[in-house]
């Protein structure tokens, strides 16, 4: 089941009727009662879809102005958000946990208890939540069951954030799904052929460039290395590893990441046959004093590698980072080396200055 579930993960993101069915495969795989997706975007009241268990609780706490009035939710703007699934109770106080009436009251009569949940912050400002609800009798995750969960989120966390460009949203053919989203997109053929492309990625023609046989590159090497890998390095040219591709800054234009979403079923269909979804975010300053979550859910790191990163972009050297987080050096040295490839950097300095988002990386 889990083989099936980010291509089911990537359809429900441009197909929103999916999600409860998503979601019901996400709680089986880690042994929950429920799950749902919750999507923050400014002032607004928060967009979600959920389990049927699950679901008239938060139409109930939705009704109730849950969101302005619960400990919980306030603290999730407050705290920093972790890098993978957290269980409740090891992540909220107590008292803002048990104060929660709201839920409370709802949830214990159906046998829920806590919940195992994912704070995913997107560089455009919107904050996913993914959330399991566990049984009383089976409250606590195990090591595997969150491991499964932090597997997926990667996938989540790039489904997210098409889920929050759209507001949860049916996509509706290929030109408007591409304008609603706002963000720079082009839709991509199995071998890398452009089959559309909205306005703002036509603007930027410095960082995507027309190639050959109506192909197109990153006007990046480091970057168009990667991202050429992701459309073609796959025999046969099956389906592309889904990735997310960090673009350095230049003057004039903040770090950009490119995300590559696979076109399933009927998002398949919905984009005229097109196999990849290429969407484009940028970086300010201000968002590049990276948490470990940002940097899990940017660049695919995994949490010990995330947490690394975020140490080095505070001005720690290797030695003390590795310190800091109770590993050896030569492990360390061994996550900055999949953090490189990760992020398409090869010095430390370069990545860096991409997780800072610095004017321009310094020679090489």
């Amino acid at each position: 089941m889990i083989a099936d579930l980010p291509d089911r993960i990537y359809e429900a993101a441009f197909v929103p009727e999916l999600w409860p069915e998503v979601l019901d495969q996400l709680s089986r795989v880690s042994n929950s009662a429920a799950a749902s997706l919750i999507l923050f975007n400014g002032i607004a009241p928060p967009k979600f879809a959920a389990t049927d268990l699950i679901r008239p609780v938060l139409e109930a706490f939705d009704a109730a102005n849950g969101w302005q009035n619960s400990d919980e939710v306030q603290l999730l703007f407050s705290m920093t958000p972790p890098s993978a699934f957290v269980y409740d109770a090891d992540y909220f106080p107590p008292e803002a946990l048990e104060s929660n009436h709201l839920r409370l009251d709802r949830t214990r009569p159906l046998g829920i208890g806590g919940q195992v949940g994912s704070f995913v912050f997107m560089p455009t400002g919107e904050m996913a939540l993914f959330s399991t609800e566990r049984w009383q009798h089976n409250d606590r995750p195990s090591p595997d069951e969150m491991s499964r969960l932090n597997a997926l989120r990667p996938h989540l966390a790039r489904a997210g954030l098409v889920a929050t460009r759209l507001g949860l949203e049916r996509a509706r053919g290929t030109v408007s799904a591409m304008e609603k989203m706002g963000l720079p997109a082009a839709v991509l053929s199995s071998t890398g052929r452009v089959v559309a492309v909205n306005q703002l990625l036509e603007t930027m023609p410095s960082v995507f460039r027309p190639a050959a046989r109506g192909d197109m590159s990153i006007g990046d090497r480091e970057a168009d290395l990667l991202f050429q890998q992701a459309i073609h390095d796959v025999p046969g040219h099956a389906e592309p590893p889904v990735r997310s591709i960090p673009v350095q800054p230049r003057e004039g234009r903040p770090p950009l990441i490119i995300h590559l979403l696979p076109l399933h079923r009927a998002a398949h269909d919905i984009f005229s046959g097109g196999h990849m979804l290429m969407a484009a975010t940028a970086l300010s300053a201000s968002s590049m004093v990276p948490s470990p979550a940002l940097l899990t859910g940017l660049f695919d790191l995994t949490p010990a590698e995330a947490r690394l990163a975020s140490a080095l972009s505070q001005g720690l050297a290797l030695k003390d980072a590795a310190a800091g987080l109770k590993v050896t050096v030569k492990t360390a040295r061994t996550y900055l080396e999949r953090i490189f490839a990760k992020t398409g950097t090869r010095q430390q300095s370069q990545l860096v200055a991409l997780l800072k988002g610095a004017d321009r990386f310094p020679p090489s």
